[in-house]
């Protein structure tokens, strides 16, 4: 991006995409020659911006049981071990752990969204007909599949510093307690496990729309989906 986009611009960005009919590519009748293949990027465009509106809020991972990031093993997993939180001194280690990973996971996300907004943008979709009548997260397996590791690669390098600026002592006492996990290894997890959250959470839209395609007031996707999801 040429440009530092706020949180606000980057989830606006979503809708900006073209929506041009790609030349061979199956038409459905009567939407104007729009085709299956632009009909996906719709979903995908409307479900991620839909689902970067509430991960790139400042509690947006923590908030959601569907994203939320869990701690490494290293560190106890979903519960943190009675040594670890002995030597932090405090049994409010798992919460402040928790959130201080969440938080940095929502800082990193301003860096997928473009990644993701230009991969719907760009990416090549086979066999559209299938996707369109597959499951109800149908396009967005399809999306991960394109994107392979993008995600992660965007997010790893802003994971650190957010890490580094929301921590107060915490993540340092921590990896020394838990041992077995280095700074990069916490910022790997944390970048791994919140693409997942991100993909969990552009499935969820995507399904939401899928079952009640005319809530947007999109002909194309009440037509498409409506019809042909079925």
């Amino acid at each position: 991006m040429d440009q530092l986009l706020t949180r606000r611009s980057l989830i606006g960005a979503g809708l900006a995409l073209p929506l041009l009919a790609l030349p061979g590519c199956t038409t459905f009748g009567g939407l104007g020659g729009f085709g299956f293949e632009d009909a996906i990027r719709r979903l995908l465009q409307v479900s991620s911006q839909r689902a970067f509106a509430n991960l790139l809020q400042d509690n947006g991972f923590f908030a959601d049981e569907l994203t939320r990031i869990s701690l490494p093993q290293q560190f106890g997993g979903n519960a943190v071990t009675n040594a670890l939180s002995g030597l932090l001194g405090t049994s409010m280690v798992q919460d402040r752990l928790l959130r201080l990973v969440n938080s940095a996971a929502s800082n990193a996300a301003e860096a997928a969204a473009p990644v993701v907004y230009d991969s719907i943008r760009n990416m090549s979709i086979t066999d559209a007909v299938s996707i369109v009548r597959g499951g109800p997260t149908a396009a967005t397996a399809f999306l991960q599949r394109s994107m392979g590791d993008a995600i992660v690669n965007a997010m790893f390098p802003r994971v650190g510093p957010a890490l580094s600026a929301l921590d107060n002592g915490i993540v340092s006492r921590a990896l020394q307690a838990a041992g077995g996990i280095s700074f990069q290894g916490l910022q790997q997890h944390v970048a791994s496990r919140a693409a997942e959250g991100i993909y969990r959470a552009i499935g969820r839209e995507e399904a939401a729309i899928r079952a009640n395609p005319s809530s947007l007031n999109d002909p194309v996707l009440a037509g498409v989906f409506g019809v042909l999801g079925r």
